[in-house]
């Protein structure tokens, strides 16, 4: 089973928060710097695609309003179902609140292209998949998250997060930079497929610091101080039976709905699985110093989906008829914006640009 190079980094940069958090001074420039790297973020996002083929895409409407419904609907309707496991004394409210907010992010892109591939499904719908989850997310996932998490001032995560200003600054950090990459692709859309290695190490530097930011955060107002072993070896069960769950109901799903076999594995890798990448800047801006908790559970279930997936997609290749419709990639996260649909690109060497 394969361990992501880039959760080994994440760890580490968890760990030089606890030890070296920042403080004052420090803690005002990194958070600044953090809410610098975000926008850049999304707007090489914006910069990378193609809206034009993106658009093209959209035929098969039925495959990705499926991987949407999964994305969108069925996955926070799970979540909202865990909310049981509190009163059970399984789970603590903020790491409830974490998982609910790992219910509510977009779909991964280059792993699910990377498995899609593998198991010798339709790359081409997995891709598109993949790019309207993302692009989608941007605004279902701060919606849904003000609609499901806002809280009572109970001090749990959701308290007084998603305000007037709140919106703000989603719009400000996440919305205005991808468009402006949108508008300005015309220009710097080659500059940055030609320099797509160097400027996948922002990407990754971009994670990394607001992973640190908010662990930082996190130490300072003392927030890991209401996390035991029991309720994080608690955490971990439940997304084991989440992860079960999403992957038997989009496998028998999509077979009900009569999709062939191709579209299926697409469905199943592109509708059960959460994008780190979108995830960790989109609590940054939604959370504040209660990050640290929100994106706890999404950087478990991220290692854990990956593990899980990668066996299926080793499986499903076995059971496969025919050539592969790619070249078989290799298994990770991204960080990357969304590939265009059509492209000969499978998501190869993708090692280098996972988070």
């Amino acid at each position: 089973m394969p361990v992501d190079p880039y959760i080994l980094l994440l760890l580490g940069t968890v760990g030089l928060a606890a030890l070296l958090p920042a403080r004052g001074t420090g803690a005002d420039i990194a958070s600044g710097a953090s809410t610098a790297a975000i926008a850049f973020l999304f707007f090489l996002y914006g910069a990378r695609l193609s809206t034009r083929e993106a658009l093209d895409g959209l035929r098969h409407w039925r495959l990705h309003g499926t991987v949407l419904a999964c994305t969108f609907v069925v996955f926070p309707l799970l979540g909202l179902a865990a909310r049981g496991f509190v009163p059970a004394g399984i789970l603590s409210d903020p790491l409830y609140q974490g998982l609910l907010f790992l219910t509510l992010v977009p779909s991964t892109i280059q792993s699910s292209i990377a498995f899609t591939s593998l198991a010798r499904g339709n790359v081409p719908a997995a891709i598109c998949a993949g790019s309207f989850s993302s692009l989608a997310g941007i605004v279902a996932t701060p919606l849904l998250a003000a609609a499901l998490l806002g809280g009572g001032g109970d001090g749990s995560l959701g308290a007084g997060g998603f305000s007037a200003g709140s919106v703000t600054k989603i719009v400000l950090q996440l919305l205005v930079p991808f468009v402006a990459g949108q508008v300005l692709r015309r220009w710097v859309g080659e500059f940055v497929l030609r320099h797509r290695k160097v400027l996948g190490l922002v990407d990754r530097g971009s994670i990394l610091l607001v992973v640190y930011t908010a662990f930082s955060q996190g130490m300072v107002e003392g927030v890991w101080h209401r996390v035991s072993p029991a309720r994080l070896g608690g955490l971990l069960a439940v997304e084991v039976v989440l992860l079960a769950a999403m992957l038997l109901l989009t496998w028998y799903g999509a077979k009900a709905l009569k999709f062939g076999r191709a579209d299926r594995i697409a469905i199943q890798f592109a509708g059960s699985k959460k994008s780190l990448a979108a995830g960790l800047p989109m609590a940054s801006v939604l959370f504040g110093a209660q990050a640290s908790l929100a994106v706890l559970p999404l950087m478990l279930f991220h290692q854990m989906q990956l593990m899980v997936c990668a066996v299926i997609a080793k499986r499903r290749s076995r059971d496969a008829v025919g050539p592969p419709g790619a070249v078989t990639p290799a298994v990770t996260e991204e960080v990357t914006a969304p590939v265009p649909a059509g492209s000969s690109r499978t998501g190869a060497g993708t090692g280098t640009r996972s988070g």
